[in-house]
């Protein structure tokens, strides 16, 4: 037994994202909880909140928002395939993340990038056209 997990089976948030591999670092756990990236039971909780089994949580990571329910409790980090035990996402999660991604893709593709970057002369041009005041 660990010396942070309680003898009823508790773990810190902090501690369960991070074994879920959620982040790499216990550090990085703790700022996204700080940061009010991630939801407990939809309500913005302190790192050293403790999980229960059946808790759903909101994590925001870069452009995907996830869902996830709590399955099982491991204050450990393992392999990523044990991790992925620990939770279950939610299917509306998956398809809205799903949804996201395809619209990210399709907007990447309409905009229009040039043929080739602009050299030092070109670019000192553009400068000067940006910075000359309208008239």
């Amino acid at each position: 037994m660990s010396k942070e997990r309680e003898p009823n089976g508790k773990i810190r948030l902090d501690k369960w994202l991070w074994a879920a591999r959620f982040f790499k670092t216990r550090s990085l756990a703790k700022q996204a909880i700080e940061g009010g990236h991630v939801y407990y039971d939809g309500s913005r909780v302190k790192v050293s909140k403790e999980v229960i089994i059946g808790a759903k949580l909101r994590i925001k990571q870069g452009w995907d928002e996830k869902t996830i329910e709590v399955l099982d409790l491991n204050d450990k980090r393992q392999s990523a395939t044990i991790a992925q035990t620990l939770y279950k996402e939610t299917a509306e999660s998956i398809e809205k993340r799903q949804l996201n991604a395809e619209q990210r893709k399709q907007l990447k593709l309409s905009q229009m990038s040039p043929d080739i970057k602009p050299d030092k002369k070109s670019r000192r041009l553009i400068q000067q056209l940006k910075q000359k005041p309208c008239e």
